[in-house]
């Protein structure tokens, strides 16, 4: 069984909600990006999506841009990123990765190499927000010919292609919140308790809401509607509010600490 069923089938035993950060690798660094990851996990993190940097990220707001303009400063690739990953489970990370990366490096490497070197390197899934339902059939079957899933998003804009969209889905259907790009909001498509239901109705996976949440309270809302939860933008930007934390020696644990109190302050109440 792939580790994002395991994960979610041990959720809902427990009656929980998966909390699923994202973050853009190499942002600051790639050691601190390895030491985000293990630091969310102990802040109750459930899955993780690993965001690949990218020069023209169609579907990423202002936020998670210069995250990723830094990152590719450094030249980070695809490759590193998932190498971020294989350090991480070596040193106990237990937590499913996703991938999130546009489609043209996929392609430029090569569908047969990056599905492989996903497998090798214990990544269990991959979002490929420009890879529409109608031109996914030969990506998806290389994908689980290696045991990756290959997770579609669904817009409230979907239409018709709603219920196409969840019946073919694997691992889980991430479901776009707000209409736009990613980045913080207040307010939410004014239908999105409909439109969940209507993925729900359609979906043998679980659903996972995603693009604009940022605070508990957002997340304490939309629980009640989803199997699982993703919050970029917000946890991208508390990244960047302590990158002088993160890249200073002295005051790194207390850069590290941060984004991992509000991680588990996203996570539960009680903190």
């Amino acid at each position: 069984m792939n580790r994002i069923d395991s994960r979610f089938a041990e959720l809902k035993e427990r009656g929980e909600t998966a909390m699923i950060p994202f973050l853009t690798i190499g942002d600051p660094s790639l050691e601190a990006s390895l030491e985000l990851i293990l630091e969310m996990e102990r802040a109750g993190a459930d899955l993780i999506e690993l965001g690949v940097p990218y020069s023209d990220p169609l579907a990423d707001g202002p936020v998670i841009q210069r995250s990723s303009e830094r990152a590719l400063q450094r030249k980070i690739s695809i490759f590193d990123v998932m190498d971020v990953a294989r350090q991480a489970r070596s040193r106990g990370s237990k937590l499913p990765f996703i991938l999130f990366t546009y489609y043209n490096p996929v392609l430029q490497i090569g569908l047969e190499r990056i599905f492989k070197a996903m497998q090798e390197n214990e990544i269990s899934g991959i979002i490929i927000p420009d890879l529409p339902l109608e031109e996914d059939s030969e990506t998806r079957a290389i994908a689980e010919a290696n045991g990756i899933h290959l997770i579609p998003l669904v817009a409230p804009t979907s239409n018709e292609r709603v219920k196409r969209i969840a019946a073919g889905a694997r691992g889980f259907v991430y479901c776009v919140s707000s209409l736009g790009v990613t980045g913080e909001r207040a307010e939410f498509f004014g239908g999105i308790e409909d439109f969940l239901a209507t993925v729900r109705e359609a979906a043998s996976v679980p659903i996972v809401v995603g693009f604009g949440i940022s605070n508990r309270d957002q997340v304490k809302r939309f629980e009640k509607l989803c199997d699982g939860i993703v919050v970029g933008s917000a946890i991208v930007r508390t990244i960047e509010n302590v990158l002088p934390h993160l890249e200073a020696d002295a005051a790194h644990p207390e850069g590290l600490l941060q984004i991992r109190n509000f991680v588990g302050q996203l996570k539960r109440s009680d903190i």
